[in-house]
């Protein structure tokens, strides 16, 4: 061990986090001398280091630092400041400090230990976590522009001489006197693209004088936003927004809020003036959104509302650039920022003053992060919201049923909206049984075989006829979903990945969905050689077709990931949308929430079946979720909506609860069976799996381990046996799982943790473990 370091501390226990060790690290906040510090890329050692006399005053909990660790020099994270270390007098100092300020705020320190903990992580891959990678590697890295003042104007006969002589220079002088006399070089650029270079003869003169300055890379730099004033709040709103009032005066002992209210109830008008509210008190609001509900919809109703800061509000999502994401989280920490909307990730935006956490539509599992560490946001903010000391409201119109066993059981308090604003109703929902539909011989056409009912047909002529849109929903992409040999039944598979690959007919490729291997369509089966190939299935490529087949005077445009490619381009079609120039939207999951239209009186669920089948206990949850909000775009202006939902399961009772808009009655059913199968709310699950190329050692490792947990495991563990996941081999790897299930969390994690420390595991071969996942595919 070096001079510099301590020997690791013990990891703390988890009543520690919010009793004994948060009372440490706030004692030690006045403390100087030594800084114990968390190694960003050495694993999870945690070392003191002596705090020299020159950074005595900015050394503090949360500063990134750089510090001497044998013969080199490493980034390190401060956890506390200590009066005494067992090492002192052996101490190497602090060799610098990154950054102007502390990268972590004390809070997100806590936070980093809470998670680094429950998820049985590193430390280290939490603090890597909560910072965007642009902003580790390049902090500070800012575009710099210049700024052109001009003080003195030349005299008339000096203007016309330069005017002569000279003009590039006399148009920049031009320039600045019709902006007022202050411009930035890049707008002269605009007009006098060598302007740089012909500055010098204007600063000499003393007629103009230059200065450095900072060009924020704003996602929304060409963006004009209407303002837009508080609506009237319903009954129902104004007693949720009181009760919410209230806690926000009061945070201190308050539960976690879950604002249950269907679709189209107000849910983010509420949100809207709770945000005022925290505002008005000189706090800050972070708001949650999954990704694929980041719609620029989102983005404009909250800068209409808070037009009047709209330039302290600040976006953190995947779709922005390095660069945007750079200044935009520089924005925050520099505190130029009141409100925070961002996906997942954005639980980590390092806000002070925190009043209030919103996460919006909390059942979504975008929320869950699917690599090391494998947090899920909602859980974050719950206890984000508990450190800091500050209101946690999640809405939903379906809550995951652990959200709603907790409002049920008083852990969580729960508001409801039960009716749509403005006494609009819910939309009609109609099940049309794909199976009768095949016996009548309706639709039988080559191209529309068991894809647009009679029924949906004719609700879609009737839309047209009135100039009312429709959306049609198919979470599956691609022209057909699988080709199957007729003679030996094989389905053509991706050779890195068990599932049948996807024909994209624009191209004329056969597209693996989870790797992205594409290859030409074969003529022949790669089984038994024979010819005889079948295209089956369906994805939204082929519903395009054959929708502009059976409505050729219709204006249709379809929305997934294959036709939304450059940047913009989905906030430029959903604004063609509302401006009522397309008919007819085709997508996938997408356009399934946060979308308000209100000349959409038609929504058409093209196969609720997908998911129901899944070998997933949340199976028939997702399924419910996925069409309540989806039936949810319909209906929202002044004309009732009505959705048709095809289905070959009819009868499941996702299906008919999601017609009756009934979720308290599916969530009560679905949760019996739960308890009586010890499956989450009532159980937390732990997935462990193991991955390799080589199909044995994968196997193996499982199963070494299954038989090493079995020795000393906790009391009331139930623990499956290994078995090849439910997508066998995905990138070329083959992969199994464990499932573990336990009322209490702690002790299995813990159990978990040191048998993989203690077991050596074949080189070649990736263990993974998932606390609490939201899927077991």
């Amino acid at each position: 061990m070096p001079p510099a370091a301590s020997s690791t501390p013990a990891k703390p226990k988890q009543s520690d986090l919010f009793g004994a060790e948060t009372a440490e690290v706030e004692m030690a906040l006045g403390a100087t001398g030594i800084a114990r510090v968390q190694l960003e890329d050495a694993g999870a050692m945690e070392l003191d280091y002596g705090i020299p006399e020159a950074l005595a005053d900015k050394v503090v909990i949360g500063t990134r630092v750089m510090v001497p660790l044998q013969n080199r020099r490493v980034n390190a994270v401060v956890l506390a400041l200590l009066d005494e270390s067992p090492h002192r007098g052996k101490l190497k100092e602090i060799a610098s400090i990154i950054g102007q300020r502390p990268m972590f705020t004390p809070g997100l320190v806590k936070l980093a230990r809470w998670i680094a903990e429950y998820y049985v992580v590193s430390p280290h891959q939490v603090l890597r976590t909560m910072l965007p990678q642009a902003v580790r590697d390049k902090p500070g890295s800012f575009v710099m522009d210049s700024h052109l003042t001009l003080v003195k104007e030349p005299a008339p006969a000096e203007f016309e001489k330069l005017r002569s002589k000279a003009p590039m220079q006399a148009r920049v002088l031009d320039i600045l006197r019709s902006c007022k006399g202050e411009a930035t070089l890049s707008q002269i650029r605009q007009d006098v693209p060598r302007a740089a270079t012909i500055l010098k003869p204007l600063l000499k003169a003393g007629w103009i004088t230059r200065s450095e300055v900072r060009v924020e890379r704003d996602p929304f730099h060409d963006e004009q936003f209407l303002p837009s004033q508080p609506l009237t709040l319903t009954e129902e709103q104004q007693a949720a927004y009181d009760r919410i009032l209230k806690v926000i005066e009061s945070p201190e002992k308050s539960k976690p809020i879950l604002l249950h209210g269907i679709t189209g109830s107000g849910k983010t008008e509420v949100y809207l003036q709770a945000i005022a509210r925290v505002i008005e008190r000189g706090g800050t609001a972070l708001v949650l959104v999954p990704e694929i509900a980041l719609t620029p919809q989102t983005i404009e109703r909250f800068k209409a509302r808070f037009s009047s800061i709209k330039d302290r509000i600040a976006v953190l999502h995947s779709h922005l650039s390095d660069g945007e994401r750079h200044d935009e989280w520089f924005k925050i920490h520099e505190d130029r920022a009141d409100i925070v909307i961002g996906a997942r990730s954005a639980i980590f935006a390092p806000l002070e003053r925190l009043g209030i956490i919103i996460v919006d539509e909390e059942h979504e599992p975008s929320f869950k992060q699917d690599e090391t560490p494998r947090y899920h946001a909602r859980d974050v903010a719950v206890v984000r919201g508990s450190l800091e000391k500050c209101v946690v409201l999640l809405g939903s119109a379906t809550p995951s049923l652990e959200s709603f066993e907790n409002a049920a059981s008083g852990k969580y308090e729960v508001l409801h909206l039960t009716k749509r604003t403005d006494g609009r109703t819910l939309p009609l929902i109609r099940i049309v049984d794909m199976r009768m539909e095949r016996r009548k011989g309706t639709g039988t056409s080559v191209a529309n075989a068991g894809i647009l009912s009679e029924k949906l047909r004719a609700a879609i002529t009737s839309r047209l006829e009135k100039k009312e849109q429709t959306i049609l929903f198919l979470n599956r992409r691609g022209f057909n979903t699988s080709l199957t040999c007729l003679g030996c039944g094989e389905t053509v598979q991706c050779q890195d990945c068990s599932i049948p690959m996807t024909l994209h007919k624009h191209e004329n490729r056969l597209v693996c969905h989870v790797c992205g291997s594409r290859r030409l369509p074969p003529t022949k089966c790669p089984a038994c050689q024979e010819p005889g190939l079948k295209f089956t299935g369906f994805g939204t490529e082929r519903v395009e077709a054959v929708v502009r087949e059976v409505f050729p005077q219709a204006r249709i445009a379809r929305v997934d990931t294959d036709t939304i490619q450059r940047k913009n381009q989905l906030r430029d079609l959903l604004r063609e949308f509302r401006a009522q120039k397309i008919d007819i939207m085709i997508g996938t999951q997408m356009i399934a929430k946060g979308l308000d239209f209100p000349n959409v009186t038609l929504v058409g669920v093209l196969n609720a079946d997908l998911a129901l089948n899944l070998p997933d206990f949340r199976a028939a949850e997702r399924t419910l979720q996925l069409l309540v909000q989806v039936a949810g775009r319909a209906g929202r202006g002044e004309v009732k909506g009505e959705v048709v939902v095809q289905t070959y399961a009819p009868h499941s009772p996702a299906v008919q609860f999601s017609r009756h808009n009934d979720f308290e009655g599916f969530a009560q059913q679905e949760l019996e069976q739960r308890r009586a199968f010890h499956y989450p709310p009532y159980t937390h699950v732990v997935l462990l799996a193991s991955r390799g190329k080589h199909q044995t050692m994968a196997e193996f490792a499982l199963q070494t381990l299954h038989r090493r947990l079995l020795v000393d495991l906790p009391e009331k563990v139930i623990m499956g046996e290994p078995a090849p996941c439910a997508m066998a081999k995905a990138h070329g790897q083959f992969r199994y799982q464990l499932l573990l299930r336990s009322s209490k969390i702690r002790p299995l994690c813990r159990h978990i943790q040191q048998v993989i420390v203690a077991t050596k595991l074949p080189a070649d071969v990736i263990v993974t473990w998932d606390v609490d996942p939201v899927s077991l595919l």
